[in-house]
C-alpha cells in the first residue's frame, strides 16, 4: 500500500518534476520490499534477519523523505500523516518480525535437510 501511494505521489504531484528526490524515495520504498524478498529467499534465519534490518532502515529513510516532501509542500498534512503512519506501521511489523526470528530456534529452509555431521 505504501509503495503504491508513493508511486501515485511521485506521478501526480509536483514531486514528479523533482527528479532526484522522486527517484530517491521510489528507490527507498522499493528497497523495503526487495530486501524482505531477498532475505526470505535466501532460506536462512540469520540472513533473513539481516535483510529485514536493512528493510527497516529503508523504511526509516522513506519516513525521513516524507518529512522533506511535506516541508516542500508536495503533499497536504492529512496525506502526509496517513503515509507517515503507514511507514511507522511497516517499521513496527518489521521490528516484531526481527524480534520473533531472534527468539526462535528455527534455522531456515536451507538448513532443513542438513545433518550435523
Amino acid at each position: 500500500m505504501l509503495s503504491k501511494e508513493i508511486f501515485i505521489l511521485s506521478n501526480e504531484t509536483a514531486l514528479n518534476n523533482d527528479f532526484r528526490f522522486r527517484d530517491q524515495i521510489n528507490a527507498a520504498i522499493g528497497s523495503v520490499m526487495d530486501n524482505i524478498a531477498e532475505g526470505f529467499e535466501r532460506g536462512g534465519r540469520l540472513e533473513f534477519i539481516h535483510f529485514l534490518t536493512i528493510a527497516k532502515g529503508s523504511c526509516a529513510e522513506v519516513r525521513s523523505q516524507l518529512y522533506r516532501i511535506y516541508d516542500r509542500q508536495y503533499l497536504m498534512e492529512d496525506k502526509f500523516s496517513e503515509l507517515l503512519k503507514l511507514g511507522e506501521d511497516i517499521a513496527n511489523m518489521l521490528g516484531r518480525w526481527i524480534k520473533y526470528l531472534n527468539e526462535t530456534e528455527q534455522k531456515g529452509t536451507k538448513f532443513k535437510n542438513r545433518s550435523g555431521k
